[in-house]
């Protein structure tokens, strides 16, 4: 349907097609597409746990309608990390209590409260390791973050997962919840490039090892400095 609209701060008139009204229906329909399993963020979990390489790649080159956008995704899953660790209180996916620098608690805390813009900058780190490795690919590197974003969303959902399980059990499951999440990264990457070759996973493998701690490196280092500015101060 076209209507004819006046703009009156310009005094032109332009044709454009009207839009759907914002009613109930409108909205059912907004929040029946996020929460199903034809498109939106179950679709998304589903698809990037069972076959990631493919789901993927098909983003990046036929469909990018179904799927939730990446970045848009490692939000929500850093969000509802967040929402679940203070709902249960659980420590996995947090720094250790036994740190002895004030500094290095203070970026770590940080690193807690913003978890969301920290898990985009550790795709970068990622990302960067994943370019070097595959440095034959077709892919370019901003297609590569797109699948590091993807990945790093599901490991947040990884940790959440075994933060509840040691919530409910009183076990420490921190290392096992790194494992897991490094294990389906190392997958995931391997797949996505070349899903019959040994190498291609064992590259994702340090892509992902190298990226993480290289990370935390820098966590460790701004924690440093912090020290070193407190105690020149």
């Amino acid at each position: 349907m076209n209507e004819t609209i006046e703009n009156k701060e310009f005094g032109e008139i332009e044709n454009r097609s009207a839009l759907e009204r914002i009613d109930r229906k409108y909205i059912w329909n907004e929040i029946s597409s996020v929460l199903n399993f034809d498109k939106g963020i179950f679709y998304t979990i589903k698809e990037l746990f069972v076959r990631p390489g493919k789901t993927v790649r098909e983003f990046l080159v036929y469909d990018r309608k179904r799927l939730v956008k990446p970045i848009i995704f490692v939000i929500f899953s850093s969000l509802f990390f967040v929402i679940s660790q203070q709902f249960f209180g659980f420590q996995t996916g947090t720094a250790p209590d036994n740190i002895d620098s004030e500094g290095v608690k203070k970026a770590f805390e940080w690193v807690g409260e913003n978890f969301g813009i920290v898990n985009i900058l550790m795709g970068f780190f990622i990302g960067f390791w994943i370019r070097l490795f595959f440095l034959k690919s077709k892919f370019n590197i901003y297609e590569i973050f797109i699948l590091v974003f993807f990945i790093v969303g599901i490991g947040n959902i990884i940790f959440t997962i075994f933060g509840i399980i040691e919530s409910g059990t009183g076990f420490e499951v921190n290392n096992l919840a790194y494992f897991a999440a490094l294990l389906y990264s190392a997958w995931a990457i391997g797949n996505f490039f070349k899903k019959k070759s040994f190498w291609s996973y064992f590259k994702g493998l340090l892509s992902y090892i190298f990226g993480t701690t290289m990370g935390s490196f820098l966590i460790v280092f701004i924690g440093i400095l912090i020290d070193i500015i407190n105690k020149s101060s």
